[in-house]
């Protein structure tokens, strides 16, 4: 098998299965440990896939920026999307995180529910002007990578709200490493957001699936669920559900 081949099978085996061990890599297919390793390195090289010890993980999205996100997997955001705006009861109020997911639940909140939106995005803010919602917007230093509001001005904010829905994004759901995000004042803010919800689901676009960030923003056990449209047959996926997740297929 040429390795051309055998690396486009080891991207569709990190697609499904969420992650990949070299030693077994290296029975399936009958190399060594150091030619797996090495396809590997240069998955991971070409920004494929993230090099963990003894194999791999999908590659997170924190590192990319706001405006590239936007181009990333715009109908898995899509579906999720969909899929949120049905979580969302009329007359109720929800804080809607930032990122591109969350942006586009507000592009596609029906002009006719009832709802009161509060948000540390100014993003958000600004696609709900012409929306018949209540807005409030939480203030604090601008994180930049995210458009977002953080530190300790934001989270301060946060403390006097109270909402019924928090629709929280992330960039990697995992078993083991839980809901993680890629810097560690933004997941602070997730925290504090959270705590004023009744519920917390996670908008979790087919991406994030498998993925893993260097910083924890909860445990699977802290929200109500999980937001996804990733494959039936996602491994993870169904890791977390045998986990005792809620993951509404979106």
């Amino acid at each position: 098998m040429f390795a051309s081949q055998r690396k486009e099978i080891l991207l569709d085996r990190l697609r499904v299965e969420g992650r990949l061990v070299a030693s077994d890599l290296a029975v399936e297919f009958d190399t060594s440990e150091d030619t797996i390793r090495r396809d590997l390195r240069e998955l991971a090289d070409a920004g494929l896939c993230q090099r963990v010890y003894g194999g791999a993980i999908p590659v997170p999205l924190a590192a990319a920026d706001y405006a590239r996100r936007q181009e990333i997997a715009t109908p898995s955001k899509h579906r999720v999307a969909q899929a949120c705006v049905g979580l969302i009861q009329p007359g109720s109020t929800v804080i809607l995180d930032g990122g591109t997911t969350a942006l586009e639940v507000a592009r596609l909140l029906p002009r006719d529910l009832n709802v009161t939106v509060i948000t540390h995005s100014p993003t958000i803010a600004v696609a709900l002007v012409d929306h018949p919602a209540e807005v409030f917007i939480l203030g604090g230093r601008l994180f930049k990578h995210s458009v977002v509001a953080s530190g300790a001005a934001a989270a301060e904010a946060a403390a006097q709200v109270t909402a019924d829905l928090f629709l929280m994004g992330v960039t990697g759901v995992r078993p083991d490493a839980g809901l993680t995000t890629g810097d560690v004042d933004e997941a602070a803010m997730k925290r504090a957001l959270s705590r004023r919800a009744a519920q917390t689901w996670v908008m979790a676009s087919e991406e994030k699936i498998g993925a893993a960030s260097p910083f924890r923003v909860l445990g699977l056990d802290e929200v109500a669920g999980i937001v996804s449209d990733a494959d039936p047959q996602n491994l993870v996926l169904a890791e977390l559900e045998r986990a005792g997740v809620d993951v509404r297929r979106a």
